[in-house]
């Protein structure tokens, strides 16, 4: 996966969370955002690290 994944996928978060009630949310949104956490945590370790040049 790359960047341009990993912001696709937190701008996907940031849209439901602007979106978010302020009381009684809707159980299928917090399985929305469950889902999405977990694919933005395996694309970001999915991105290759750079060594530490130090």
């Amino acid at each position: 996966m790359s960047k341009d994944k990993v912001r696709e996928i937190e701008d996907k978060i940031a849209d439901l969370k602007a979106r978010w009630p302020a009381h009684s949310v809707p159980p299928s949104m917090w399985q929305q955002l469950e889902e999405l956490e977990a694919e933005l945590e395996e694309a970001r370790r999915a991105i290759p690290r750079m060594p530490d040049l130090r």
